[in-house]
C-alpha cells in the first residue's frame, strides 16, 4: 500500500484493530476516542454512526491528519456485547451454536480540517457448529469469550467452533482490511 500524504490515527484502543493496520504496514498512531457509543437502530446504522462519532471527537484534535475509527458489533436477534459474567458467555454461545449471525463493522475516515468523511459498512455472516455442552463450558473455562462481542474470537479459540463465513474474516477480528484499503485509495487521491 503507498504511504498516505497524511498521518493517520487510529481513534480505537483495540489490540486487533492495531494488529490488522501493522499487518497492512500502515503506519499510524492510537487516540482513543470518548465519544458517546450509545445508540438504538438497526445495526448497520448503528456501526456507522457511531464510527463517525467516535472519528469526529479525534479529528477534532487533529486538523491535519486522518482519523480512521471503527465499530463492530455481533448481532444474533440481538446486540451481543461483550458478556459481563461466564454464565451470560454461556448463555450467547448456546444462542449462537449450529446457527448463522452477522458481524458489522463501520467505519469513518475522516479529515479534520476540510471535514471530508469516507464511511463504509462491512457485514460477515458467520456460521457456528453445534458445540456440545462440555464445548460451551470449556471454552468459557478459557476466559476468552469474556472480553470478546458475542463471546468469541474467531481468531483465537473460538475459531474452531466456525466451519462457514460468508464475507471479510479480518471483519469478524474488526477490522475488515478490503474495505479500509479502498478506503484509503480513495481518499489518498485528494490530498
Amino acid at each position: 500500500m503507498a504511504e498516505l500524504a497524511l498521518p493517520l490515527i487510529l481513534a480505537s484502543g483495540s489490540p486487533r484493530r492495531k494488529e490488522i493496520l501493522e499487518t497492512m504496514g500502515i503506519p499510524f498512531t492510537i487516540e482513543v476516542s470518548d465519544a458517546d457509543e450509545s445508540f438504538s437502530g438497526p445495526p448497520d446504522a448503528a456501526v456507522l454512526e457511531i464510527s463517525r462519532r467516535k472519528a469526529q471527537a479525534v479529528a477534532l484534535h487533529h486538523p491535519d491528519a486522518l482519523v480512521l475509527a471503527a465499530d463492530t458489533l455481533v448481532y444474533a436477534q440481538c446486540v451481543l456485547g461483550k458478556p459481563a459474567t461466564q454464565e451470560r458467555a454461556r448463555e450467547m454461545l448456546r444462542m449462537l451454536s449450529g446457527k448463522w449471525h452477522s458481524v458489522f463493522s463501520g467505519l469513518t475516515l475522516i479529515h479534520g480540517t476540510s471535514g471530508r468523511m469516507i464511511q463504509r459498512m462491512c457485514e460477515t455472516r458467520v456460521h457456528f457448529v453445534n458445540m456440545t455442552s462440555d464445548e460451551i463450558e470449556d471454552y468459557v473455562r478459557t476466559k476468552e469469550p469474556l472480553d470478546k462481542a458475542g463471546a468469541y474470537a474467531i481468531q483465537g479459540r473460538g475459531g474452531m467452533f466456525i466451519d462457514r463465513i460468508e464475507g471479510s474474516y479480518s471483519n469478524v477480528v474488526g477490522l475488515p482490511m478490503t474495505a479500509l484499503r479502498d478506503m484509503l485509495g480513495e481518499i489518498s487521491k485528494e490530498f
